[in-house]
Order: C-alpha cells, then structure tokens, then sequence
C-alpha cells in the first residue's frame, strides 16, 4: 500500500532532493505514486500526477474524464515531520471535480467528498482493516460552520504565507471583529474549511491542480466555493497549462 510505503521512508532516513523549481522531492514521492497510479491505471481512466511524465495537451484534451492525484502533498511537512502532509486523489470529469479524497497517514485519518451527492465525509481508517464497506460505513459526515459577523478563522499556510495573503487578512478586519488565523501544512487547509473548523483558505501564490482537485471538491460538496481570485469562477481543471491562479475557498462572505 501507499500508505505503508509513505510510513516506512517518514519514520527512518530519507534524502531530499529538488526539482527544477526548487520545490522537494523524497523517495516517498515517488514510491506512493508508483503504487497510486498502477491501481487507478485498473479503472480504464487516465491519471495525471504530480509525479508522473506530463502528458502533453493534445492528448489530455480529448480525455472526458481523468484522475489527478498528488502522492504526497506537503513534502516540506514530511521533511519537518509535522505529520501534516496528505495524499490527494481527485476525479475529474469535464473540467470539474465530482469526487475528492484526502489522506492523512500519520493520523490514519480519510476525507473524502462527493459532489454529485452534495456531501463529504471523515473516518479514521484502522490498518489493520482497511476494508473500503468497513470504511465507508464508518464514516462521519462533515459540514462547514455556520457564517459569524463577530469572528473569522482563516486558513494560512504553514509554509507559504507571503504579502498577498497577509494584506487579504488585513482587509477582513473591515467586516470582522475578530480574526484567528490557523496554520497547517498540505491539502488539509481545505478540509478545514469543510468540516467547520475554519471559515476561509485564501491563496494568491499559484499552485497546481494536482495539489487542489481533490480539495476543491470535498469544499464544493458541502457548498462551499473555490473560486479562482482572477476570475471570481470556480477554476476548470485539466487546461492546458497545469499551473492555476491563486484562490479562495470559503462561504459567502458579505
């Protein structure tokens, strides 16, 4: 399994490498997408991941549906060993997310969300029973909190907090007499903000698509937005380009 590939590089010795653009990458990487994309390969649907070979436009344009997946989303968490780094995978079909699952493997914990359904979820997964009925029976649905004009919790961060997002912050104290800002690493700025534990995850640094699909679409299932700050649309995946603008993911602030 991914997970136990992931674990067993996390709790030993492990080298750091970097990419072109600076970012880390560790043998966990590319251990989990190994095991990853063999086992979606097994749906007959294309997978794009982060690290895989890009496959060029032409040919992923003509594709309906895809996966896209992150095998390990915050390695610079890895590398601190904070324990909050994720493994994402995401659906897509015609530009839009309609299935979305986040994975935390030092808590055990599993998001997942389905758009179609208008609903996401949250169970903490036993190891020793990782049978998916067990799983999906056992699972707790989420739901973002209700709107306050008193206070807003915003998600920062942990690693990429820059000038943009500061001075975002610095305009809700406008329309707010409270502002609490949360730091976490990886994917889980998203979950919580779907399940209530915070209200907005602002990003203005651009980012990837593997690192926000399957976000995007836990938040889109229980109604939330993700709209992108150039556009003020929900962003379409599988373009041209896999860079995205920076976003915003939160409920309607008035």
């Amino acid at each position: 399994m991914a997970e136990m590939r992931l674990m067993k590089i996390y709790n030993g010795n492990f080298v750091v490498e970097y990419k072109d653009d600076n970012t880390p990458l560790t043998q966990a990487d590319k251990n989990a997408n190994e095991v990853i994309t063999i086992h979606l390969a097994a749906s007959g649907i294309s997978v794009i991941s982060e690290e895989s070979k890009e496959i060029p436009y032409p040919i992923r344009k003509k594709w309906n549906a895809c996966w896209i997946v992150d095998p390990l989303d915050g390695t610079k968490e890895f590398v601190k060993r904070n324990g909050e780094f994720t493994v994402n995978i995401a659906l897509v079909e015609g530009g839009k997310p309609q299935l979305g699952v986040i994975y935390v493997p030092v808590e055990k914990l599993l998001y997942f969300g389905l758009v179609e359904k208008g609903k996401s979820f949250k169970v903490f997964v036993d190891p020793e029973n990782p049978d998916p009925h067990t799983i999906i029976n056992s699972a707790k649905e989420i739901r973002p909190s209700k709107t306050s004009k008193n206070k807003i919790r915003v998600v920062g961060s942990r690693s990429h907090m820059n000038e943009e997002t500061l001075g975002f912050v610095e305009g809700l104290k406008k329309n707010f007499d409270s502002i609490e800002i949360v730091s976490i690493g990886s994917s889980l700025k998203f979950c919580l903000v779907a399940e209530g534990n915070a209200d907005i995850y602002p990003r203005f640094a651009p980012t990837y698509e593997w690192d926000t699909a399957a976000g995007q679409a836990i938040c889109e299932a229980v109604g939330l937005r993700v709209i992108s700050v150039e556009s003020n649309q929900y962003p379409c995946l599988q373009q041209r380009k896999f860079i995205e603008s920076g976003f915003s993911s939160h409920k309607r602030i008035k």
